[in-house]
């Protein structure tokens, strides 16, 4: 480094090199221009300088800097180290290992590049050359322990566990008898752990437990420990030792739901399912019985037999645990609870046994069979509990009715008012709903987990500025908008994109939907500093489990929901494109001249306000930030806030293909993805890929409506081909030949016969008639009104939670109105979407939507009230 400078200069330049390292860049950026000032071409020098701009936010001028160092000495491995780590802090991290490999080829033993460039690797997953990268650190520095562990972890993430294990007992072999000293125990132990899970994973379990056991002096982490040792009993099938060991660790935490499982597993009592024999039931309520008298504290011990116990015992044992929880107050039985509701019969016993408590508190004050009082807050719990139980019945008239005097009984309980909300938004009156939450919110103004409620509710009834205005009251002050984007806030932004997309702003909506895969890019990135970090502190079954964890990352629900999102924005604006400004001024000169200057003056308004606004929102954030610090600091300013510019794209179905390739990649096993590979590349006239989609469909869901729907619609429009002319054509429709006979559902008959044929499958189900209506109108346009009336003579069975006739409809709300847009769009019948949403209001009368009787656009149309908040 510098070697080319007198003693002088060369000081000076590592001066530079110091001061990059401790940040101080003005102190650097002085030394390199007085070593400049001399040798202007002395190439190291100017790249120094570059990196020290790019430090300071000079991207531009620290590039050009970069590639004038390198090209006046391009033998030098400083040059090429210094441009790798540029490229490196613009994530270009491909380019950065050419460099470091161009530096390696001029210094090969350069442990600095040698440690970048296997950092990078193991960023973008080179295995094979991350493993050759730290045999080479290895070789070069033995001594170092750091060096031991990473190549261990290259081997075991390039899948070679034997040799991983092999390494690290060579590395174990190079210790002294009495290692680790006090210092470094806890790394040491961590370590080992790490070996012990390697042989376990790899199947080499009785070497596991042997070597465990031979360590268990040198593990700090005896839980640690005695997890790994349970884990590797149970899977050699030594049951007694494990039923013993698992006891032990109850005795340490009773209410960790993993250890019950595992001791249910050693002693033969464990269903996958849930599903148990008359006998297996018998001696489970036995264990739980004998372990409740044990730990009589546990919450666990009591809950964990409500799962398999049944009838009268379930009834007893459900009694049980009810009583003490709603005398104490606790708000979140329901949720504790609501998994029984999926149990056949289970959710009738929960509801006659709350109302047996409401019926026995309201007439004696105490419960059934007990001669003490309760307090009265009693009462109270019970009805937030029936609330609940009617919401998830469908019953929602008594959940109000129930709800409503818990409010009569105590005002002032916040939670009363978030059930209430949640159950008029699962009746369909969006904005009620939201006014609820807002009500709830404005009951405790420091509750956090309340406002956000709140936002969501607004977000639901499409009420987004007031949504945002709602949720910055917990954001800093200053650049309030791009806190929420900073802090990766994403289930709002999921929420406000699917309301844009609702409300057809889809430039918003497409804002909204990339923010969140930005965000998932961020998370992506801040892998990085752990590499090191995790092999210095040792912390290596955390750091393999987080590797995994970013390889399955954009599986996440909130990815594939964003990536979704933002496909069907895409679908739309190729489906009807912006107007482009000379279209929107033709439209206009066709105006008359009063409305010319109406719509003129109204554009100049909006364009004044906005940018207004920007003004207000710069200065506040400027002014915020020299208030704190002193200094301004200059944030980019977005270039497209509103997201115009994402909706002005030549491709929207390039666009679309980008994340639905991430979609195929990472949530194949998703019916959604394979709907929206069907729709974007029938688009894009990609018959195979489209046949490729309906095949995955008929694999994950042949019954599914919307698969069937794709399926008949495929051969459909395949169909109604041209002749094939080229080799290509010709191909594909060979393929399609081949393939059509491997549908069951197309063997040897025609579409419109495989079409009937599902209807008699499924004639009691209205998406799937809905579905079939829609094929038959394809087929056949001429069925119009035979297709309608199939909607039409629908019949809406009532059955209760546990399959009985008479409680619920078998109708869900967001169903009849996607029907209802179907006959208004698709079928383009007016006068039968009007019947249709009579029909609908009242089967669902608190819903907006369809204007239902008891919902609050009815409300407001009967009594002239003011608008509510």
């Amino acid at each position: 480094m510098g070697a080319s400078l007198p003693p002088k200069e060369a000081n000076l330049f590592k001066l530079i090199v110091k001061s990059y390292e401790t940040k101080q860049y003005k102190k650097g950026l002085k030394a390199a221009d007085t070593v400049l000032k001399k040798f202007p071409d002395h190439g190291e020098t100017l790249a120094m300088k570059g990196l020290t701009l790019n430090c300071m936010d000079r991207k531009s001028e620290a590039y050009e800097l970069v590639r004038l160092g390198l090209k006046n000495d391009l033998k030098s491995h400083v040059c090429w180290h210094v441009y790798g780590l540029l490229y490196r802090s613009d994530r270009e991290y491909r380019e950065a290992i050419k460099c470091y490999r161009n530096a390696l080829r001029i210094d090969p033993d350069n442990i600095e590049i040698l440690r970048d460039l296997s950092l990078l690797q193991a960023q973008m997953r080179d295995l094979s050359g991350f493993v050759e990268t730290r045999q080479q650190l290895l070789t070069l520095k033995p001594n170092h322990r750091m060096n031991w562990i990473g190549f261990a972890v290259s081997h075991h993430l390039n899948s070679n566990g034997s040799k991983a294990v092999d390494i690290l007992e060579a590395y174990e072999g190079t210790l002294e008898d009495d290692y680790p000293p006090e210092n470094e125990r806890c790394e040491h132990g961590e370590m080992l752990l790490y070996k012990i899970s390697l042989l376990e994973e790899y199947g080499f379990l009785e070497r596991a437990l042997e070597e465990l056991h031979k360590k268990e002096s040198k593990i700090v982490d005896k839980l640690g420990y005695k997890e790994q040792e349970v884990s590797l009993l149970l899977k050699l099938g030594r049951f007694e030792e494990g039923e013993r060991l698992f006891r032990v660790l109850l005795s340490m935490n009773p209410d960790n739901y993993r250890y019950y499982e595992g001791l249910q597993r050693c002693l033969g009592l464990h269903s996958e399912k849930g599903q148990y024999s008359s006998d297996e039931i018998d001696k489970l309520e036995s264990l739980y019985k004998s372990l409740a008298q044990q730990y009589s504290r546990s919450s666990a011990v009591k809950r964990i037999p409500l799962d398999f116990l049944r009838d009268d015992k379930f009834r007893e044992a459900a009694a049980n645990y009810i009583r003490p929880l709603v005398a104490k107050g606790v708000p979140s039985l329901f949720s504790d609870l609501y998994p029984l509701y999926n149990h056949p019969g289970k959710a009738s016993i929960l509801g006659e046994l709350v109302l047996r408590l409401e019926q026995s508190i309201k007439s004696t004050g105490g419960y059934p069979e007990s001669e003490g009082k309760e307090p009265p807050s009693t009462l109270m719990w019970i009805l937030f509990y029936l609330a609940q139980h009617y919401d998830r019945c469908g019953q929602y008239d008594i959940a109000l009715i129930k709800i409503d005097e818990a409010i009569e009984h105590t005002p002032t309980v916040i939670d009363l008012y978030s059930v209430k909300s949640r159950i008029v938004k699962h009746s369909g009156d969006l904005a009620a709903a939201a006014a609820l939450a807002d009500e709830a919110r404005c009951m405790d103004l420091a509750d956090r987990y309340i406002n956000s409620e709140c936002v969501k509710r607004m977000l639901q009834a499409d009420q987004v500025a007031l949504a945002e205005k709602t949720a910055l009251l917990f954001t800093k002050d200053g650049d309030q908008h791009n806190n929420l984007y900073d802090m990766q806030c994403m289930w709002y932004e999921l929420a406000s994109g699917e309301s844009y997309l609702r409300q057809g702003e889809l430039g918003r909506a497409l804002k909204k939907f990339l923010a969140v895969e930005k965000h998932y890019a961020d998370i992506t990135e801040d892998q990085f500093d752990f590499h090191s970090y995790c092999l210095r502190k040792m912390t290596l079954r955390m750091y393999v489990e987080m590797l995994k964890l970013q390889d399955r990352l954009h599986s996440h629900a909130y990815f594939r929901k964003a990536a979704s999102g933002a496909i069907r924005c895409y679908l739309r604006l190729y489906d009807c494109p912006p107007k482009s400004a000379a279209e929107e001024d033709d439209e206009m000169s066709k105006l008359p001249a009063s409305q010319k200057k109406k719509l003129r003056q109204k554009l100049r308004k909006a364009e004044a306000r906005a940018k207004k606004d920007a003004e207000v929102k710069n200065e506040e954030s400027s002014s915020t930030s020299f208030a704190k610090s002193g200094k301004r600091q200059l944030k980019p300013v977005d270039p497209d806030p509103h997201g115009e510019k994402l909706a002005q794209i030549e491709d929207p179905l390039a666009k679309a293909t980008k994340y639905l390739k991430l979609l195929l990649t990472h949530s194949s096993d998703c019916l959604e993805t394979h709907l929206l590979s069907f729709e974007v590349n029938m688009r894009k006239h990609k018959i195979l890929l489209a046949l490729q989609a309906v095949k995955h469909l008929v694999r994950l869901d042949a019954d599914n409506p919307k698969s069937h729907l794709c399926l008949i619609k495929f051969f459909h429009k395949v169909g109604a081909l041209p002749t094939p002319v080229t080799d290509a054509e010709k191909l594909v429709c060979r393929v399609l030949e081949v393939e059509r006979p491997t549908f069951s559902q197309l063997h040897e008959k025609s579409l419109i016969d495989a079409n009937n044929i599902f209807l008699e499958k499924h004639r009691e189900s209205l998406m799937h008639r809905a579905a079939v209506a829609e094929l038959m109108y394809v087929l056949e346009p001429n069925k119009k009104a035979e297709a309608v009336k199939l909607i039409e003579d629908s019949v809406n069975d009532l059955v209760s939670l546990d399959g009985d006739r008479g409680a619920d409809s078998t109708w869900k709300l967001k169903d009849c109105i996607s029907l209802h847009k179907l006959l208004e769009t698709t079928f383009n019948d007016h006068d039968a979407a009007l019947r249709w949403k009579a029909r609908c209001a009242e089967y669902f009368p608190f819903s907006t939507y369809f204007e239902g009787i008891r919902s609050s656009v009815a409300t407001h149309q009967t009594q002239k009230t003011p608008e509510n908040g």
